[in-house]
């Protein structure tokens, strides 16, 4: 136990020394946050009642995504987990570590977004707190899975950021974020499914606010809960020490597994 926690505490303090996963984890979410806040708002009235969620829901995908593959990657990369496997450290606790930590600091950020939302620029706070909360650790949870799939996937820095953009701008953009799935063409909404953000955000709307939503809501908390499990799991069992090493567990093509809860999704939930 004091080895995990002492391996938590260096991760997390690594995520606020490192330059480039303080701009992830902190600087790049509270960044777009505000700029969502000052300009978004009064651009479109009704941002506001999403505001929170949104920003919450775009928290995690920054952290888990973009800010937690890349240094995994480089560790393995370098050799370091081979060290790791010789001093008796489990896979288990080189993917927990890191997701963990990164869920911490998204949680952090999440704390200061729902604090300030409504105070500075009017966002609409939810009619069930209790709601938000879990809703908020199902996202991050989710997210961190599939960041940590994708390190363990990933060939290099370069993969690292396709896998993650594949995610990422899509989810942005049609993933009931930015702009709602019912505001999308018919033959567009569908396709939102495929995206863990839209399950996300139905469940922050119709839990924790209260409102309509276009995919069913405890179809879409199934799906969250299926990715969690179904993607991490994945992420251990084609866990590599070595990049050098040419045996693999399996092939990195199983990966593609993780996209099943969001296909049964889009069958039963919309």
């Amino acid at each position: 136990m004091s080895a995990f926690t002492n391996h938590f505490a260096f991760e997390f303090k690594t995520g606020i020394r490192n330059p480039s996963l303080m701009l992830m984890n902190y600087l790049l979410p509270l960044g777009f946050y505000i700029m969502m806040g000052a300009i978004m708002v009064k651009i479109n009235p009704t941002f506001g009642e999403i505001l929170i969620p949104v920003m919450i829901v775009f928290t995690a995908m920054s952290t888990a995504l973009l800010g937690m593959p890349g240094p995994l990657v480089e560790l393995r990369d370098a050799g370091v987990y081979r060290s790791f496997k010789i001093n008796g450290v489990p896979a288990l606790s080189i993917l927990t570590v890191p997701v963990l930590t990164t869920i911490f600091h998204s949680l952090i950020v999440s704390v200061v977004i729902v604090i300030t939302a409504h105070p500075l620029f009017g966002g609409l706070n939810p009619t069930n707190w209790v709601a938000l909360i879990w809703g908020t650790l199902l996202s991050t949870f989710t997210m961190g899975a599939l960041g940590a799939l994708i390190a363990v996937v990933s060939t290099g820095a370069r993969s690292t950021v396709l896998l993650a953009q594949a995610i990422y701008l899509p989810s942005i953009l049609i993933g009931n974020m930015m702009v709602p799935v019912a505001a999308l063409p018919a033959s567009l909404q569908p396709l939102a499914g495929l995206f863990p953000t839209t399950y996300a955000m139905t469940v922050f709307q119709y839990y924790a606010y209260g409102q309509q939503t276009v995919f069913n809501p405890v179809a879409s908390l199934l799906v969250l809960l299926a990715s969690i499990v179904i993607s991490f799991l994945l992420a251990l069992y084609l866990f590599s020490w070595d990049s050098q090493n040419q045996t693999r567990r399996g092939s990195p093509l199983l990966a593609l597994l993780a996209l099943l809860p969001f296909l049964l999704g889009i069958v039963f939930a919309y």
